[in-house]
């Protein structure tokens, strides 16, 4: 076994030769990376290596990524693979395909070489380094095929890294203290999902309940004191000792969407609790209370209402929501009295902010920002406002082949020149955006002019005043288009929430932090809403994003992270909790 140690005292063709394997078949990438020793940590020592290769030329790359064999290829049947990849694909049990396993893997390496010019690349070992089983790399293999060149490369290129990280690991013996088990338990709370097929968990639904149940048990077994208070919050504190203590919050949502990730909310509970179990088992306390909250609504999914969970902490929860009825016609008021809760207790769960130091939030960035700068960490500078409506449009509806184009009433026709007013709008200012997520024809028929169409909107940025000024000239467009066309709209506004600027010190302490893992501090806005939106209302608040893969998608089955990246940010979150200064009176 090699140490980091020698690895930044050896000479260069030492420090290459040690290396060999990390990087199929290309010396060039260590021996460049031996000019920026010594390296602080193995982290740093990742970043290195995969710096080089950044700036390396396309060809270069190129070479890189051909250097590696096909999966289950004729390499593999002749023994030819190196060492490691050899472990590799053993490891997912790419040596025992049966014949018509192998011959789909054969088939797919042949088309996607004709397509690509490359091989296709996969750490097969997975995000949690126990192996991917051969029908997800097909299925994967299936995926990608459909990717444009330029994209799959830098995928290919991303997939080699993370099979040198896990290499690394293994030369050096690195032993991942907090991701084997954050990834576990998120595999083990997805079992509880209001669907068969897929992972939603609707608020008060029972997988919604024995989710909570399940954390509770998790953070009981940390060593915390656990309630589960009336709006359904998860709440576990994990005691100073000290008399007085003022208490850091963390955690995050563990509703999901319909068919949704596992790590997106969830990520931001398991997490820490993964922190205070190694503190209790350590014996070593905090010189504040900590509190995670497992928050129990926050998508809006059931009752098309945000941030329950939150707003209940921060004082502000509406209580005429208790009302609001799912598309069941079952009321906020029944579910929550079904589960056991007292809804007239909910207005005493709101928190002191004067007892307060702070909340931070860990969460996936749901986003490609820092996968493709290869960073597994970033901190928050803001959480972007957001405005959303839903538009009804009433048009005519008449027959397709007798109606002259210049006399109709198309309310489709209508929604698409809002889709593209949309666009080019929110296409005019950075850190803005408008989407149109839902369109619809309701009773549309093949041969029939729509009479009515269904839309959202949804019109998010940093800045307020940029949001909202784009609202305005998007709901005047819609007024417009709709005179134009003949066309009678209504609009009901169903989200109103003001950005959410996250507080400087907290920002560079968390930033500080993850420098000490050996990685550069990279600020990134987030484009999504989150409960720390909700918390800004009573104290300061800030994020640390990790990294997405799968091209950074989110609210989604496809939606991923990887235990080293899980365990970095476990790492950075210790090493800022052990370091806190409160902010100065």
């Amino acid at each position: 076994m090699t140490t980091l140690s020698e690895l930044n005292s050896c000479d260069v063709p030492t420090f290459a030769e040690r290396l060999h394997g990390i990087y199929e078949h290309s010396p060039w990438i260590p021996q460049r990376a031996a000019a920026l020793r010594p390296f602080a940590s193995v982290t740093a020592l990742k970043q290195a290596l995969q710096a080089e290769v950044s700036r390396a030329t396309n060809e270069e790359q190129l070479g890189l990524i051909r250097a590696h064999p096909e999966l289950a290829g004729k390499a593999a049947i002749a023994g030819e693979l190196t060492a490691e990849s050899t472990s590799e694909q053993a490891k997912s049990g790419l040596n025992l395909c049966s014949a018509e396993e192998f011959a789909t893997l054969h088939k797919l390496n042949a088309d996607y070489n004709a397509k690509f010019g490359f091989p296709f690349i996969l750490a097969v070992k997975g995000p949690t380094g126990n192996g991917l089983t051969r029908q997800q790399i097909i299925a994967t293999f299936t995926r990608r095929f459909r990717n444009q060149v330029s994209d799959e490369q830098q995928e290919c290129l991303r997939q080699i890294h993370r099979i040198a990280e896990m290499r690394i690991n293994d030369l050096l013996g690195v032993k991942l203290e907090f991701g084997p088990a954050i990834m576990q338990w998120s595999e083990e709370l997805a079992q509880w999902s209001d669907d068969t097929d897929g992972l939603t968990c609707a608020y008060m639904t029972e997988a919604h309940r024995k989710s909570a149940a399940q954390l509770a048990d998790w953070m009981r077994a940390a060593g915390m004191e656990v309630q589960i208070d009336e709006v359904g919050n998860v709440v576990g504190r994990y005691l100073s000792g000290a008399a007085g203590a003022r208490t850091l919050m963390t955690g995050s949502h563990y509703d999901t969407v319909r068919n949704g990730g596992k790590y997106d909310g969830r990520l931001g509970i398991l997490l820490p609790i993964a922190i205070v179990k190694h503190l209790n088992e350590t014996g070593e306390k905090l010189p504040f209370d900590f509190e995670i909250v497992g928050f129990a609504e926050e998508e809006g999914v059931r009752f098309r209402s945000t941030f329950l969970g939150s707003n209940a902490i921060t004082g502000r929860f509406d209580m005429s929501l208790l009302e609001q009825l799912d598309a069941d016609g079952v009321s906020m008021r029944t579910a929550l009295a079904g589960a056991g809760h007292n809804v007239s207790a909910i207005p005493a769960i709101a928190r002191d902010p004067a007892k307060l130091l702070a909340f931070v939030e860990v969460h996936i960035e749901q986003g490609p920002v820092l996968l493709q700068r290869g960073l597994p960490l970033g901190v928050v500078t803001a959480i972007a406002g957001s405005s959303r409506y839903l538009v009804e449009l009433r048009g005519l509806a008449s027959h397709a082949g007798t109606t002259p184009m210049t006399m109709r009433k198309d309310a489709a026709a209508a929604a698409a020149e809002i889709v593209l007013l949309v666009e080019q709008r929110c296409g005019t200012a950075d850190a803005l955006v408008g989407t149109v997520g839902q369109l619809q024809v309701p009773n549309g028929s093949v041969n029939v002019i729509p009479g009515a169409c269904k839309l959202s909107l949804d019109i998010r940025a940093a800045d307020d005043a940029v949001r909202q000024s784009a609202v305005q000239d998007v709901l005047d467009g819609i007024a417009a288009i709709c005179e134009r066309r003949h066309i009678e709209f209504k609009l009901e506004k169903v989200v109103e929430a003001s950005a959410a600027p996250c507080a400087p010190w907290l920002m560079d302490q968390l930033g500080a932090a993850v420098e000490r893992t050996g990685l550069p501090r990279f600020d990134l806005l987030s484009g999504a809403g989150h409960d720390a939106m909700a918390m800004a209302a009573i104290t300061d608040v800030a994020m640390l994003f990790t990294r997405c893969g799968n091209g950074g998608i989110s609210h989604n089955p496809l939606e991923t992270m990887t235990a080293d990246d899980a365990d970095i940010a476990a790492q950075a979150l210790l090493d800022f909790l052990r370091r806190f200064q409160p902010k100065a009176q």
